[in-house]
């Protein structure tokens, strides 16, 4: 019997407003949209939601605000059967994502951190949390300061690390020192190397990291490691009509740390995370629109 990954994730959780329009307004413009949605999300949300979807265990390490967004973020986590021991009342608001999805399903995004800007620090007993895991999930939506700290955390016991830098900034050396994979996208790999070829950004990446997967997008995904410098190349599952590409990403990590957990070999896990992420864009939102087990196997 396969045995169910154990996983924390350490990151933002946000309210995401979420408006639809056939076309996204230019500088200045004022478009009529046809839909109005508010979505639980956040990058470290979307992917604890994601993974236990995909079947593992998952804590949620993070905070939200005092205010109905938080109350309804931590009911839609725990509801998704998601252990929000370790999530944190903070006084004032929750994190807000102002997103506009277009026709194409691309999106642009604002993002206000509010009570997640002031985790900046772990708080007692999150230590212990992530010593239990098998993984620890974590992305650069709360205080590099935090990131570091649960990084170096997992490091010392031996739990892997998994590190989505999104959004894209640099990043202290201790937290790559204390990162074991990698998982930017196109645009992040070109925006952390400033090398636009995602392979030659990727393999520049491994002097900071061992492992890397970057995100291609519809073109799939590409592994490099310092065993294996040369790439692993897996296409893209397709995905017809693409609704909304919005936590497309953060599915594709939240399944892959499953798969790997599961002691899936990467090229396997790459392929099962591709198959979660093109069922999400064929749905509406971000949180709403991850696949269960099920149907990930099934495609």
């Amino acid at each position: 019997m396969t045995p169910t990954p154990s996983i924390v994730v350490l990151g933002s959780t946000n309210m995401d407003l979420v408006a639809y329009v056939a076309k996204a307004p230019a500088g200045g413009e004022t478009v009529t949209g046809r839909e109005f949605r508010t979505v639980p999300g956040g990058k470290g949300a979307n992917q604890a939601v994601a993974a236990v979807r995909a079947g593992g265990e998952v804590t949620m390490i993070g905070a939200v605000g005092n205010d109905d967004f938080g109350t309804r973020i931590r009911s839609a986590l725990e509801h998704s059967g998601i252990d929000t021991d370790s999530l944190r009342t903070a006084e004032g608001p929750s994190g807000t994502a102002h997103i506009v999805v277009d026709d194409n399903g691309g999106n642009s995004i604002v993002v206000i951190p509010g009570a997640n800007g002031l985790v900046t620090e772990l708080a007692p007993g999150d230590e212990a949390v992530i010593t239990s895991a098998y993984a620890l999930l974590l992305q650069l939506e709360l205080p590099l300061s935090a990131v570091t700290a649960a990084a170096q955390a997992a490091r010392r016991h031996g739990v892997r690390t998994i590190l989505t830098p999104a959004p894209a900034a640099a990043m202290p050396p201790g937290l790559l020192a204390a990162t074991d994979l990698l998982v930017p996208n196109e645009h992040e790999a070109a925006a952390l190397t400033g090398l636009h070829d995602p392979l030659l950004a990727a393999r520049a990446l491994l002097d900071d990291v061992p492992e890397v997967v970057v995100t291609l997008g519809a073109a799939g995904s590409a592994y490099v490691s310092r065993g294996a410098p040369d790439p692993v190349f897996v296409p893209a599952v397709p995905a017809e009509p693409v609704l909304d590409t919005t936590g497309a990403g953060d599915t594709f990590v939240g399944a892959l740390a499953v798969a790997l957990g599961e002691g899936k070999p990467m090229p396997e896990a790459m392929r099962w995370a591709s198959a979660a992420a093109a069922l999400s864009v064929q749905r509406h939102g971000a949180s709403t629109s991850m696949p269960y087990r099920q149907e990930i196997d099934a495609l």
